[in-house]
């Protein structure tokens, strides 16, 4: 696993400040969340390429012709993204639906393992990540945060979120978990390759510094593989981002399984990923968040999905740290 291409990733800052309970219908284990198997999804936008978009003169000249930004994506991820009814669904499609119509394209979602999202960019696989990717130094710098070691270009982002990290445990919090220090010695599950398995692994030295036992940190591919391990009670704790640890609190068992406790473990923004080289889909892409935050479609669809708090006042390039 390195910084380059790690979810959301190590020791990076996470997500945002406290909101409401996700309350979007839907279950989120053991359903059709993606198969991580690579393949396409329309995410129901339908803009028309052209110069009758206002942006659209922005991009670059083969992109606006072939109207269409190829979007990798880890959609197994809600509220941020996930699937339903065969098509990538949530707060990521919907923003970029709203910045196609200002860009005069398509965005098309690319389902994909998020541990290799940033080595498909650099394959030109797709034209942009968009997955709830955190903004951080390391990533933008090619920095693998395990060791410190220069191992890609690195990317460049346009952030267009903020959220934090937040401890998800079973319903009734059985084991009494109310902060990463009750970790110590304690089993968790979690997505390999995140910010939370940075952060889970910071913790587990500071356990071992304390004089305490490390964390038993156990990672997978996917959220709902180590929410599965939460749920059987073969570990204490999942951590991951508010808005989704919220989701899941709400939505899974009826919101019988899960609960959030804690406060939330630091704060960060989401970025929109490009390669290095590709500057003018970059700005383009700022333009368009930018935009879209003018004219209200930004808050609009963080409302429908009641994560109002993650809001971003402008889509700042590489505000992460």
């Amino acid at each position: 696993m390195t910084a380059s291409s790690t979810r959301r990733t190590t020791v990076a800052r996470s997500r945002i400040a406290a909101f409401g309970a996700i309350a979007v219908a839907g279950t989120l284990l053991l359903t059709g969340c993606g198969d991580h198997t690579d393949k396409s999804s329309d995410n129901g936008s339908s803009t028309s390429a052209g110069s009758s978009a206002p942006l659209a003169s922005k991009l670059p000249a083969d992109i606006r012709k072939a109207g269409v930004i190829k979007v990798g994506s880890d959609i197994a991820y809600p509220p941020v993204e996930y699937m339903e009814s065969g098509k990538a669904v949530g707060v990521d499609p919907d923003i970029a639906d709203a910045l196609g119509k200002q860009l005069g394209v398509r965005f098309e979602f690319q389902n994909g393992k998020f541990d290799q999202l940033i080595v498909g960019l650099q394959a030109k696989r797709f034209n942009v990540i968009m997955s709830a990717m955190n903004d951080t130094k390391d990533r933008q710098n090619g920095i693998d945060s395990d060791n410190g070691k220069k191992v890609g270009n690195g990317v460049d982002f346009v952030d267009y979120f903020t959220a934090g990290t937040s401890i998800l445990v079973q319903k009734g919090n059985p084991k009494g978990i109310k902060s990463l220090d009750d970790l110590c010695g304690k089993v968790v599950a979690l997505q390999k390759g995140t910010t939370s398995e940075g952060i889970a692994k910071a913790q587990s030295t500071k356990c071992t510094k304390d004089g305490k036992k490390a964390i038993d940190l156990q990672t997978f591919d996917t959220d709902p593989e180590a929410l599965l391990r939460l749920k059987q009670g073969a570990s204490v704790a999942d951590l991951n981002d508010f808005p989704v640890a919220a989701y899941n609190a709400k939505t899974s068992g009826g919101g019988k399984d899960f609960e959030v406790v804690g406060d939330q473990i630091e704060a960060g923004p989401y970025g929109i990923a490009v390669s290095k080289e590709s500057t003018q889909l970059r700005d383009a892409l700022q333009a368009a968040v930018n935009a879209v935050i003018k004219n209200g479609d930004y808050q609009k669809i963080l409302a429908k999905w009641n994560v109002t708090q993650g809001a971003v006042t402008e889509g700042k390039v590489n505000g992460g740290s």
